[in-house]
């Protein structure tokens, strides 16, 4: 009995499937280790610039998310607690320019947000990525969001983890799809790490691959793995904390459904109007401004932002602690929303002439569209960095907003802003970017929040139907059936599942036997009334001998006067035999392995007694049929 368990232990860790797994798994461990530690150094940077750029240069400090903490602070050039206004407008423009000088010189495809770059290679260039990308997105990424550029980091850190997967797969010389999914398992990795979201990270790379509601399935256990490595060594370095400290908010009450249902349609309102600003920006920066130097236009859109820093400073950066504020406000907490810059700014000008609640709901909506410009103005342009982070911000700020109308509006619901806050976020990015599973996750495991799961998913799922025309991320295909990785996979697939007995039903000649007795003169006569390629060969019995085929004659028919000398016996092979139940990519293989054009198909394995022959005609034909009943019911 130990015997045997021990032979069955040992046949299945020599199975070479299994050993392929295990060493793609250990891979993707590596990946989530690089990625790791790739998302903890770039925090790092980014921190480092902001200190130096808007904390000592502007004298601006922007909020941070709760249990995220400053990592430095060089204090200010000058003395006082006024922010420095003329700095805020020109840094953007300085990042923005070194930022485009460095990117369009050494790796142009870092430019923008990196996430759909990542798409891209994975389905057009089998997960190929330059080595020199990730490093290129991070440095200008540092300096774009640094100095004050309205971008995210979950699109550097997208590409440093695709990027490493990608790397490492060509150095491995693995596959091209063990390399997609290696580059996929990097890409999840970053995110997951660096927003303390691991399992929204794996199932956000697999996700953000089509806009339907599809998922490239083969990348979950490779992004579950390095995910976990990932996340394990950024909480080892930072914590193991949510990105936000949020009040624990509940659902209770089924009749707020309605107002998250008014929710659901200005964030679906809001994703548009902040994908068509995107890429109508791009559009001008790249198309009509055409003629103008690549490596200038993220500092002339870096200009455009310090003109809406200037009056609204909660519109650059990252913006993360707008989201903050919106929660602290809900908890009792300071500083809270009125003490933002801007909502300083307009009591000091007006007074409190305006109620706290117009004053909130009004902040917050200028944030949420000012932060769609300013970030349309930074990626449109050119500049190097994420759109998830910014579209958290704008939905956040817009949720923020109808939840301080609708509990003006509905004073008998509980309705608390920052909770429609949280649900705004989930709700902007799964409409904008077509990921309504992974955003519900994200937002939960980002504000370590899950009572809200119900309007969540309510507001996520009608803004995904309500998007469904329009997408942030272009490169996304709309389904598996477009994926050009895939072609080759259905098509095995198609092949697998239909059968001989399936592709015969479609002929409607019977098979021609001939006996060995039949004379090379009646063979030719036989062919020349056929459409088969091929005879199966009988004896008296009527059972399979062997098989005669065009190529055979041809091989004996230029010797004169030999047509009633050879006989089919003469010239007989052979048969290549299979049974109706095989599939016809067993039937391929074997015509491959043989190189016979014609196969013959007999009752059952081991038997003559042959029923048809199966050619590449009636393979295509079979499979053709399979394809258009598969398609029509989609269309």
């Amino acid at each position: 009995m130990t015997w045997g368990f021990t032979d069955k232990v040992t046949r299945t860790l020599e199975d070479p499937q299994l050993r392929q797994l295990g060493r793609l798994l250990a891979i993707c461990a590596l990946v989530g280790l690089v990625a790791g530690l790739g998302a903890a150094a770039f925090y790092v940077m980014l921190d480092a610039s902001r200190a130096a750029c808007l904390g000592y240069l502007a004298n601006y400090d922007p909020a941070m998310p709760g249990f995220e903490k400053p990592l430095f602070d060089f204090g200010s050039w000058r003395s006082g607690g006024s922010i420095v206004r003329w700095a805020l407008l020109l840094l953007p423009a300085a990042g923005g320019l070194l930022s485009g000088i460095i990117v369009f010189t050494l790796a142009p495809e870092a430019e923008g947000h990196g996430t759909d770059s990542a798409i891209e290679a994975y389905h057009f260039k089998d997960g190929f990525i330059r080595a020199r990308v990730p490093v290129v997105k991070a440095i200008t990424s540092m300096l774009t969001i640094g100095s004050g550029g309205s971008a995210g980091n979950e699109g550097p850190i997208s590409q440093i983890g695709s990027g490493f997967g990608s790397v490492l797969g060509q150095w491995l010389k693995v596959p091209p799809h063990e390399r997609r999914l290696l580059m996929a398992a990097g890409m999840g990795a970053g995110i997951g790490a660096i927003f303390h979201a691991p399992l929204a990270g794996a199932i956000f790379a697999a996700e953000v691959m089509y806009r339907g509601p599809d998922f490239e399935h083969e990348a979950l256990v490779p992004a579950f793995i390095a995910s976990i490595v990932a996340y394990s060594v950024y909480g080892w370095i930072f914590g193991f904390h949510p990105m936000f400290d949020t009040p624990q908010y509940s659902f209770h009450q089924p009749a707020s459904l309605l107002a998250y249902l008014i929710l659901a349609v200005i964030v679906s309102l809001g994703a548009l109007l902040f994908v068509k600003t995107l890429y109508g920006m791009r559009r001008i920066t790249f198309v009509r401004l055409q003629r103008w130097p690549n490596h200038i236009k993220p500092a002339i859109g870096g200009l455009l932002v310090g003109i809406i820093g200037f009056f609204l400073p909660e519109a650059l950066g990252t913006g993360y602690g707008t989201v903050q504020m919106c929660f602290n406000s809900d908890a009792g907490r300071e500083p809270a929303l009125m003490a933002l810059p801007t909502a300083q700014a307009v009591v000091a000008l007006l007074g409190w002439r305006i109620s706290p609640v117009a004053l909130g709901a009004g902040l917050l909506a200028a944030i949420g569209l000012g932060k769609i410009l300013t970030t349309s103005l930074t990626v449109g342009s050119g500049g190097s960095g994420g759109a998830f982070g910014p579209a958290v911000v704008i939905g956040a700020a817009l949720g923020g907003a109808t939840g301080l109308v609708c509990m003006h509006l509905f004073p008998y619901l509980d309705i608390q802003p920052g909770a429609f806050a949280l649900v705004g976020m989930a709700g902007f990015f799964a409409g904008a970017a077509h990921t309504p599973v992974s955003t519900i996750i994200m937002v939960s495991e980002i504000t370590g929040n899950y009572d809200l799961l119900v309007p969540s998913m309510l507001v996520c799922i009608t803004s995904f139907v309500l998007c469904r025309r329009f997408t942030l991320y272009e490169k996304q295909l709309l389904s598996r059936l477009e994926a050009p990785t895939k072609l080759g996979n259905m098509a095995s697939a198609i092949l697998r599942r239909l059968t001989v007995r399936e592709a015969l039903a479609t002929r409607r000649d019977t098979p021609v036997l001939v006996a060995r007795s039949t004379s090379l003169s009646e063979l030719m006569k036989r062919f020349a009334q056929s459409t088969h390629a091929a005879f199966p060969v009988v004896d008296e019995k009527q059972q399979l001998v062997g098989v005669v085929d065009a190529g055979d004659i041809r091989r004996v028919v230029t010797e004169a006067g030999v047509g009633d000398l050879i006989i089919a016996g003469d010239i007989e092979k052979t048969a290549v035999t299979i049974t109706p139940d095989d599939s016809l990519l067993s039937a391929i293989n074997s015509m491959v392995q043989a190189g016979s054009l014609d196969l013959v198909v007999v009752e059952s394995p081991g038997s003559r007694q042959v029923v048809g022959t199966l050619n590449r005609a009636d393979i295509f034909t079979a499979y053709n049929r399979a394809m258009i009943e598969q398609t029509v019911p989609i269309l």
